[in-house]
């Protein structure tokens, strides 16, 4: 079967071409030119796993960046868990976890800055998306928490150490 794309800018007159007998997803330019293919199987796996996070980056009211700090969290039932994060911001946190905690759970988390490892920092927070699989040896599985309760000043010190990290890490 062969779908004409139509209305995505930048690949108007291209075509993907699905092929059934070799589980494929072809691409072909405007003269018909086979310019490259994807088994289904990478499609499904791209879907399922990095999707998670793009799913929610829409939804992030602050940005984030990679960072790994101790991390403490606690369910409602008492339940104490310690991991790692993989990134951190104003709004949230992402924690590796290899049994990720189903999405609207409730935790308190606790973890501290790299400039004060003494000083614990503590928040409210719920589950609100779980990668269940590594993706490439790049993404951990985990889950990706939104704080729900956070003090202000610590709000403010996520946001200029994120600032800081990404501007470390992108010089102009």
């Amino acid at each position: 079967m062969t779908f004409p794309v139509v209305s995505t800018t930048g690949h108007l007159g291209k075509s993907l071409v699905v092929d059934s007998e070799r589980e494929t997803i072809n691409v072909h330019d405007t003269s018909g030119q086979l310019l490259g293919n994807m088994p289904w199987g990478a499609i499904i796996e791209r879907v399922l796993v990095s999707g998670e996070d793009a799913r929610f980056a829409h939804c992030r009211t602050q940005p984030r960046a990679p960072l790994a700090l101790k991390v403490q969290y606690t369910t409602p039932d008492g339940k104490q868990f310690d991991s790692l994060t993989g990134g951190i911001g104003g709004g949230g946190l992402f924690i590796e976890s290899g049994t990720p905690l189903s999405p609207g759970t409730e935790l308190t988390v606790e973890f501290a800055l790299p400039d004060r490892p003494w000083d614990r920092l503590k928040a409210k927070a719920k589950v609100a998306w779980v990668r269940n699989k590594p993706e490439r040896y790049l993404l951990f599985p985990g889950m990706g928490i939104q704080f729900v309760e956070l003090d202000k000043n610590v709000q403010e010190e996520l946001v200029g150490l994120v600032e800081a990290l990404n501007r470390n890490r992108n010089p102009s």
